[in-house]
Formats: C-alpha cells, structure tokens, sequence
C-alpha cells in the first residue's frame, strides 16, 4: 500500500485519472462527467480548500495578498470549476442520477463557501493587508473581499454565526428544489391537439409538435408543450382561443397551489423571504433590499422604487394607448368584445401585422440560425477588433458548439454555445463562466476566460436550419454581451476581471447595448438568408419591423416594472408569512394596464428571484437598459456614412468598459466612456416614449 494512505483510499494521481472532475485538463470533460463523479470529486476538492484555509490562517502565515492566493484562491479556483461544471450540467442535462447527486453535494459545497466567507481569521489577515503595496486591480479586489466578509457574516460571533451558516445551506437547498419544481412542472405538460386546434400555428412549429407527437405514439396529433418556442407561437397564433385558454391556465399555474401539490413553491417563497430576512436582521439591516442594495450602483431600495415608479408614470400613457388600440382592433376585425388574459397575445400580433403589413412568422423564416451566428461573429469580429474560429473541446450536447476568440492571433478567450430546447434543460438564456482571466499565482501565467452561453431556440425540423424569431436573435445577442464582457477583460485580478466585481445593476449594460445592433439595417443584412430561397431579408420588409419596433413599447415597459417593483417590494415591505399573491396583485393594481385573472401565479416561477441572482434586483433590468441606451447613443453620435458602427468608438467602448471589467465602479468605466453621467434621453427615445403618446 502507497505510504500516507489509509486502508480503501485511492491516491490522488489515479484518482485525477480515472475522475473527469478532478482532471488536470485545460477545459471540463464534459462528455465524461457521471453523477458518480460528483461525490469523489467533492470529497477532495472540500478537502483540499479546507486544508488551503487552515494554511493561511495560520498565525505565522504572511497578510501577504499574492501569498494568500497562490495557496487558498488556486484551491479555492478548482474547488469552484469543478462545481461548475457540476452546475451547469444540472441546468442543462437534468436527469435523476445527476439531481440526485448534485442535491446531496449542495449542502457540503455551500457549508465550505459560507464558512470561508465567514472566517474571522481569514478575514483579519485580509485586514492587515496594507492596500498601498497592492497595484490598482488588487486594491479594487481587496476593497470587495473585505465588504463581502461583512456581508458573509464574519463580524457575526456565537449563536448568529452558527445560525447564518444554517441560513445559507437552507436557502441554496429551497433554491436549487424551487429550480426543479418550476423545470418538473414545465416538463410534466403536455397536451396532444388535432390539427383543427391547431389552425394558425406557425408551420415549422407544427413540424415540430407532430414529430414530437409521433415519436410517442400519437401520429396525426400534435404535442403542445410549455417550452417557449412553442408556447409562445400557439399563443400568438393559434386561431381557437379554447386552446390558447388552456396553455395559459397550465403556464401560469405551474409550480403553485393550483398544480401538483408535489411541485408546488407556495412553501419555498414563503421559507426563502422568511430566511433572507433573517439574515438581513443578523448583518444589522432592516431587511434584504438594503443588503442587496449594498453592493449595486442604486444608492438604497428606495431610490430604485422612485425610479421604478417615474418610470412608470413615464410609460403609462402610452401602454393605455397600446390596450386602447388593441381593445378596439379586436372588437372591429377579430370579433373579440372581452379580451381574456389568453387573447392579448393573439390580438397583439394580429394588429401588428396588420398596421405594419409584416408577420413574426414571415420574419423568421429569414434567420436561419447558422446565418444569425455568422452575422453576429461579423459585427464581433468589425466592432471589437478580434476574430472568431471554431475550436474544439468535449460537449455535453452533440447541438453545442465551441469557438475561440483571438486577437493579432493570440487567444482571448474561448465559448460554448448551447441554442436549442430540449427535455432536463432549464428553460430562459443565460451566460455561465467556466473560468475567469486570471494571472495565476501559482504559475505566473495568464489564464484565458471561458464562457458557456446558453439559450432555448426551437430545433431544426425536416432537414432545415433552426429558425430564430427576431426576439431570439435579440436575445442571442443579448447573451454575447454579457459573454464579451466576460472574455475581453484585460484585467489580471480573477476576482474583478470580466463581470466579476461588476455592481448587479451595471452587469446588463453590454448585454443590453448589443441589443441595439438587431436593428441596425447594415447590420442585419448580413444574417439573414430565407430558409427556402436563400434570399436575404427585403429592406421593405425590414422597414416595416422598424416601424413597428416600438409596438407596445409602454406595455412591455409596464410589464417589466411591474416584476421588478414586486420584486423589491418584496424584500423592503412584505412580511414573509403573507401571501405573495395579494402583493403581486397589489402591484399590478398600480402599475398594469392589463389585469391578470386571480388564478395566475406567474411568481411561483420567477425563478430570477427565488433561484437565481435576482433577489430586491431585478430592477437591474430597467436601471442597466438607462446604461446601455445612452452607451449606444454614443455610436448613433459618431456613426460613418455607411451606416455601420464606428471602430473607434467600439474600441473607446471595449476599452472603457468591456476589458476595465471589475476592476473600478461601473460609474467610473461609464464615464470614462461617455465623459458624463448617464441621462434618460436615449433610453425614452430608442423605445418610442420621448414625446406625448
């Protein structure tokens, strides 16, 4: 038996062989990873981080920050790549063998992350740092690391230290269980209609419900489901209002008191906003908007409801008229005298269609998605001065892909990007990072950043390319943002390069601001081809989308303040034991121009705020669009003759905010860019609200 072992313990060196998780290798093995894994792997990563914080917290350990991190943030970097991929394998590959075993590690991770966040030793040494031997990246990191050890529980001692720790594990385990419960109730759905229920259904969508339906069994029918590139088609669409009726009854009904008991999230919001108040109480704030707050751009919760609320006031008139408009269309040309929560949808699209002569579905059948990809590369590739290539590395969908970015031929960074729908993926758009740049200690080496992109486009059908709606491609490009913010840093510091370090209600600043390329004509005509013909996209055509670019603009404004006011309402004035549902209905009482029926439970699915980074900061959303219309305005300002995006201004803007990353306040990286403080103007103006309604 090799010395130092126990008895029925693996070395290390065959461990790391016969373990995908604990594999030297540059990038994840994804296609290797088995829920079996998980457990071992986790076993000595805690093992190897733990021993790493009794290191440096040893007495005679040096406060020396690059000494602190070439022992404890390189352990502490594998520990969480490995997790990582863990994580992001259970958002994208769910099954019950891999649930099983990412439930049972969750507690163990989240004990080490808690506990490091909140060790006092670790959290002097970090004191006794003097900040005038770091350089500016450092300073900006050590300024963070010492506010999150306050907000981590660090000055917390005795009984609140215990009990905050406790409060950390149960929240991660309510989030991850109300995660599965929104993606269960999701999955569970299905109704099998005949084709007289499915008149007006876009074609490729009914492609895709029959072939669904025949692989189960039920040729002739069509398999209707709550993923959005169905759902939302059939709502739009779908000419029987009795079919539209029952898919909005089953998608706003899920996970909630009027669904299966078994998956309803009635108990977990309650115990969530119960837990996070207690452990706003513990830090000393009067409740988690302030602790949420404490680290954003907004100044307190109540400066984001004033904004939230002006805003509103701002966007009222206009989506009054966008209902009167509709009201009055369905009565005259749809024969539609009491419009229902289910036909809003459906009149919305038919009256888009016929004041500006164009259909969503005739849209899409231009992008193509490998045409979309290229197109957007191109724009990349013009604006940032870098080029795209497909690179390889294990996938863990044979529909995922993998590039690189380079720029005078040296590596930037590198992406995967997972599009489509399918069963065990988590419905919604993200960015992930797999790793950060990172200047590693131990090696003294710059380490790349890694992106995982992800999305939920319809598949292709028959033979054809997927097809994207104009929204998916906005919503594509809208993901790259944040990837561009992540892969371009040229910050060295892991801990403020790329998003990392960046207020949350700063972090969608890129991705919106690569919004408005989806409406820029030079643009776009490089990423369309007709799925049939190979035609680009008409400019006639295109025209008419801009003109009906703004459609809605109000009620769509009015929709998203009404979630981000619930949201933080919330988290500053709900007590926990009330129903969330006489909140949410006494927020759309102010703020709605539509009234949703009282068996909607649209918050027992917001998963934004209840299992993911969202919580009192959803208003994040409307506060970064403000960052991000004005960041664009600076391009309209200087934009060439023909029409495409200034390099010099892209380079300012890469410069100035995509590769500063974390590492100043995003306040500073604005203004560096702009030379002034964000302003309204742009934002109303690009939306179609900067004159009366």
């Amino acid at each position: 038996m090799p010395s130092g072992l126990e008895a029925g313990q693996i070395p290390h060196t065959i461990m790391s062989m016969t373990n995908p998780l604990l594999s030297p290798s540059d990038l994840p093995l994804f296609d290797q990873i088995q829920p079996e894994h998980v457990a071992p792997a986790m076993d000595r990563l805690l093992a190897d981080a733990s021993a790493a914080l009794e290191t440096v917290t040893q007495p005679e350990f040096p406060a020396d920050w690059t000494a602190i991190a070439q022992v404890l943030d390189v352990a502490t970097e594998r520990l969480g790549r490995a997790w990582g991929a863990i994580n992001h394998l259970n958002a994208v590959a769910d099954g019950p063998e891999l649930r099983a075993a990412y439930t049972a590690a969750l507690p163990r991770v989240t004990e080490f992350w808690t506990r490091l966040g909140a060790d006092e030793r670790l959290f002097a040494k970090y004191k006794a740092i003097d900040p005038a031997r770091l350089n500016a990246e450092q300073r900006q990191a050590h300024a963070l690391a010492v506010r999150n050890f306050v907000l981590s529980g660090a000055e917390l001692q005795g009984a609140a230290r215990v009990r905050f720790a406790a409060i950390q594990e149960r929240q991660a385990e309510l989030s991850q269980q109300f995660s599965e419960h929104a993606l269960d109730a999701t999955d569970a759905y299905a109704h099998y209609a005949t084709a007289v229920e499915v008149d007006g259904v876009p074609q490729d969508v009914l492609d895709a419900a029959a072939q669904a339906a025949t692989s189960e069994g039920q040729p002739g029918l069509y398999k209707l489901t709550l993923k959005m590139p169905c759902y939302l088609p059939v709502m739009q669409f779908a000419h029987s209002s009795a079919l539209r009726e029952k898919l909005y009854r089953a998608h706003v009904t899920r996970a909630s008191d009027l669904g299966d008991p078994k998956l309803d999230n009635t108990g977990l919001i309650q115990e969530i906003l119960a837990l996070r108040l207690e452990e706003s109480q513990l830090l000393g704030y009067p409740h988690f908007g302030a602790v949420s707050v404490a680290t954003k751009m907004a100044e307190s919760p109540q400066q984001v409801v004033d904004f939230l609320r002006d805003l509103a006031r701002r966007a009222r008139p206009y989506a009054e008229k966008d209902v009167a408009d509709m009201r009055r269309f369905a009565a005259e040309r749809l024969g539609i005298s009491e419009p229902q929560a289910w036909d809003w949808p459906y009149i919305g699209e038919k009256l888009k269609e016929a004041r500006y002569a164009f259909s969503e579905q005739e849209v899409k059948q231009y992008f193509t998605a490998p045409k979309v990809l290229a197109g957007l590369f191109k724009i990349i590739e013009t604006l940032f001065e870098v080029s795209i290539r497909r690179d390889n590395a294990p996938v863990w969908h044979p529909s995922v892909l993998f590039h690189r970015i380079e720029r005078h031929g040296q590596l930037v960074g590198q992406f995967y990007l997972d599009p489509t729908a399918r069963n065990g993926k988590r419905g919604g758009a993200w960015m992930d990072e797999v790793r950060s740049r990172w200047l590693r200690p131990d090696t003294g080496a710059v380490q790349t950043p890694v992106a995982q992109l992800v999305c939920n486009f319809a598949d292709g059908v028959n033979g054809k390319p997927a097809l994207l709606t104009h929204d998916d491609v906005t919503t594509l490009f809208h993901e790259f943002g944040h990837g561009l913010h992540h892969l371009l840093t040229q910050v060295n510091e892991r801990d403020v390069a790329g998003i990392s370090g960046v207020e949350w209600d700063a972090v969608e600043l890129p991705s919106q601001f690569m919004e408005n390329f989806c409406w820029e004509w030079d643009v776009l005509k490089h990423m369309t081809a007709h799925v049939d013909t190979g035609e680009p996209l008409p400019r006639t055509l295109f025209d008419k989308m801009l003109a009906g670019k703004n459609f809605q603009s109000g009620l769509q404004t009015l929709r998203q303040i009404e979630f981000a006011l619930f949201d933080m309402l919330l988290h500053t004035e709900h007590a926990p034991s009330d129903d969330v549902m006489s909140l949410l209905n006494q927020v759309r009482e102010e703020v709605a121009v539509i009234q949703a029926p009282a068996f909607n439970r649209s918050a027992h699915t917001f998963s934004h705020i209840f299992a993911g980074g969202y919580a009192a900061g959803y208003y994040s959303y409307k506060w970064a669009e403000v960052l991000s219309a004005d960041a664009y305005a600076a391009f309209e300002e200087t934009a060439p003759p023909d029409g495409l995006p200034n390099v010099e201004t892209g380079r300012r803007y890469r410069q100035a905010i995509l590769e500063a990353g974390g590492s100043r306040p995003a306040m500073a990286s604005f203004k560096a860019f702009r030379g002034r403080e964000p302003q309204l103007d742009a934002l109303l103006r690009h939306q179609g609200m900067g004159s009366p309604a």
